[in-house]
């Protein structure tokens, strides 16, 4: 019987997927199967009878309740890659086949995902390049600040758009009756208190969000390792460049860590050594991501142990990020 561990998922069959594919498509399967790691489409690996290997991921239907930032993410993204792949040649994104609001099809990529690197000397040399790719991806401008699409958070500034990206965050985790380590309205405060150092960022760069090492692809060879892909755009937004060092480094600060692969790669061989204000920006993204950690969980059916052992996980942090953040001028050098 096939299983969807997450209530966005759709349970599907490989006729289901088929028959989708050559419906929406235009696509003849010969072979497919489930993919594992995400927790909102319906994910699957499929060959087609001219050989290609591609990726469909399918969206929830519609009754299904999201988060407000997910309404058209499957959209969303093949914008992405279609977005990167026009604008920069330096970082590697599938293909877009076909997209629609809940299917998008895409060329495999080749590689694996960095979680499943045998040996840190490889996962160092894949870091450093991800660096690379960050610095080009970063170099894309968008036409505003936020997400795109009807509905979902956006604004004329950073502060703006950040703010709006937050309180929906918040509005969710209401919705769903998720207890918060620190309030709602105290989030939003600690924001307000620091829109001065979110008005320095005045450019709105492509930031991808979920770099996290599942979906970074990449091909094993020690220090000879390689970059293949950056996958599961979806959720990407244009605002702080600063934004995509929190999955990068998830569980710990990156301006903590200066001689981390991925600076390395993105400012060069020395040290890195972030400004205040910088420093400022990164806890706040980190405090914002906390909240997303946990507004999300019901929505996923993480429930139970796993929910526990997250809130057990994300709370010193969100806790850490809120206190250190404190009243304005409070130093964090």
């Amino acid at each position: 019987m096939p299983h969807a561990p997450s209530p966005t998922q759709r349970l599907l069959t490989a006729g289901d997927v088929t028959a989708l594919l050559r419906q929406r498509a235009g696509l003849n399967v010969v072979h497919c199967g489930t993919l594992s790691g995400g927790t909102f489409a319906a994910v699957w690996r499929a060959t087609l009878d001219d050989g290609r290997d591609v990726v469909a991921k399918v969206g929830p239907t519609p009754e299904v309740p999201l988060l407000r930032y997910e309404r058209g993410v499957i959209a969303a993204e093949a914008q992405y890659y279609r977005t990167v792949a026009a604008n920069t040649a330096h970082v590697p994104v599938p293909p877009v086949l076909h997209a629609d609001d809940d299917v998008v099809v895409v060329g495999l990529l080749p590689g694996r995902p960095l979680t499943e690197l045998p040996d840190e000397t490889a996962g160092e040399a894949v870091r450093e390049q991800l660096g690379v790719a960050l610095r080009h991806l970063h170099g894309v401008t968008g036409p505003h600040f936020g997400y795109e699409g009807d509905g979902r958070a956006s604004g004329a500034t950073w502060a703006a758009a950040f703010t709006a990206m937050t309180a929906d965050l918040l509005a969710d985790a209401a919705d769903w009756e998720v207890a918060l380590p620190v309030p709602a309205d105290e989030v939003l405060a600690t924001i307000e208190r620091h829109a001065g150092v979110l008005a320095e960022v005045e450019r709105p760069a492509l930031v991808h969000f979920d770099l996290w090492d599942g979906n970074v692809l990449c091909e094993a060879g020690g220090s000879a390792s390689r970059l293949t892909g950056l996958v599961d755009g979806e959720r990407y937004f244009w605002g702080d460049p600063l934004y995509d060092f929190v999955s990068t480094a998830i569980g710990r600060r990156m301006e903590e860590l200066p001689e981390h692969p991925v600076l390395r790669g993105y400012y060069g061989a020395t040290p890195h050594t972030f400004t205040p204000s910088q420093r400022l920006r990164l806890m706040l993204y980190r405090m914002q991501f906390s909240v997303l950690l946990l507004a999300e969980m019901p929505s996923r059916g993480i429930t139970g142990e796993e929910a526990r052992g997250r809130r057990e996980w994300v709370t010193p942090q969100l806790l850490a990020d809120h206190r250190d953040l404190g009243p304005v001028g409070h130093s964090v050098v």
